[in-house]
């Protein structure tokens, strides 16, 4: 017998605002969202849960996540552990795309796919990139197209670094061949094919990227730069870009409260996005999260943290608190990543077809229930399905 969710009278945005509306959820999709769907109509047994006028949004879609850990910049000791599924859950978090980042030498793409598997059998749907910060690639097949069109989680190739201590430094022809390798792969195997760029605060910025736009046939929305937020100049530069049809990508980790001065805090970039004319279906915000976050001390020394996942829906919230509309919020963290990665509709939408993965928010705006694929993962603000191994 098929499993069976009712959600009663939820304020739903499905992204668009439509007000109050029951859904009705079979096994790990939506099949119906009415004014009213009668439980006694269905014919079979189902769960019900009464919204009780709350609102139901889209599971979040964080395309940046470092599922198998981040980090080691201050040494082996530095590196963090593998993120745990409570931790995705309980920020709201229903799909993610796992990263490898700095370290693709101690760190593998094998472990990466290897996890975003472990996690999809845990209640949450994942996906990977291929590569990491430096060029050449680590990848698979020995060949970031052939990741793409033969492996069904690679959704594209990143995070590349550009105008960052960290990266190869790699030329312009050779970002240039990333971008047709990620175009073509993604043509060949019917996904979105995107290169995210972590982004760092070196002068040149974004210019490497407008010239490859200046220069090629490579269409902008192959193109994910991400951590934009992370200075001012580098902000500025974003929005031009997002004018010109590319995604850019805020991380809701980059906040002055965690050591990032300078910054253009989270939410703020949302509402000055919003209020100076940019695309708002071009920017995305994801959370960095599971990486390593050093945190400057007085005494000269830093401080270790992992950056959190529950940062998105912090800033979302902020941003909601801002003057941003709720529908236009949820969409940096649900649509935008979606259509991003090839993944919309069946994520970041609540509609028939779509994947049954929402969130009931509570009074204070705050996750308050989480349903992954059908299934209540919290309710109440407290997880009630953990990872395999977690306490």
């Amino acid at each position: 017998m098929p499993a069976c969710l009712l959600i009663k009278n939820a304020d739903l945005y499905d992204p668009d605002h439509l007000g109050k509306r029951d859904l009705l959820l079979v096994n790990d999709r939506v099949v119906l969202a009415e004014e009213e769907i009668p439980e006694k109509s269905l014919g079979i047994p189902a769960e019900v849960i009464d919204a009780a006028g709350a609102p139901a949004i889209p599971g979040y879609v964080d395309q940046h996540v470092h599922i198998i850990g981040g980090g080691g910049e201050a040494g082996p000791y530095s590196r963090t552990p593998e993120v745990q599924l409570s931790d995705i859950v309980s920020a709201g978090v229903t799909t993610l795309v796992g990263v490898l980042g700095t370290d693709g030498t101690s760190r593998h793409p094998e472990s990466l796919l290897a996890k975003a598997r472990g996690l999809d059998t845990e209640g949450v749907t994942a996906y990977v990139l291929t590569g990491s910060y430096e060029l050449p690639m680590r990848t698979f097949t020995g060949d970031a197209r052939r990741d793409i069109i033969l492996i069904d989680k690679v959704l594209g190739i990143g995070e590349v670094a550009l105008s960052d201590h960290r990266s190869s430094q790699p030329t312009l022809d050779e970002l240039k061949r990333v971008l047709t390798q990620a175009r073509v792969g993604g043509m060949l195997a019917g996904k979105a094919g995107v290169v995210q760029f972590h982004m760092g605060v070196g002068r040149a910025g974004l210019e490497k990227l407008f010239q490859i736009l200046e220069e090629t046939e490579i269409p902008a929305r192959h193109f994910i730069p991400t951590h934009v937020n992370r200075a001012v100049p580098l902000f500025k530069q974003a929005q031009v870009f997002a004018r010109r049809g590319g995604y850019i990508d805020l991380t809701s980790g980059i906040r002055a409260s965690d050591g990032f001065e300078g910054c253009v805090e989270p939410r703020q970039a949302i509402r000055i996005c919003l209020e100076d004319g940019v695309p708002m279906d071009r920017v995305t915000m994801s959370s960095d999260g599971n990486g390593s976050m050093s945190v400057p001390l007085p005494d000269g020394g830093a401080r270790l943290l992992v950056t959190r996942l529950s940062s998105l829906h912090q800033e979302i919230k902020g941003a909601v608190e801002l003057g941003v509309p709720l529908e236009t919020a949820i969409r940096v963290c649900g649509e935008n990543p979606a259509r991003a990665n090839g993944l919309w509709p069946r994520k970041g939408a609540l509609r028939p077809g779509s994947d049954g993965d929402l969130i009931l928010l509570d009074g204070e705006k705050n996750v308050d229930t989480v349903i992954a694929r059908g299934r209540v993962m919290v309710r109440g603000g407290q997880v009630l399905v953990k990872g395999t191994f977690e306490e």
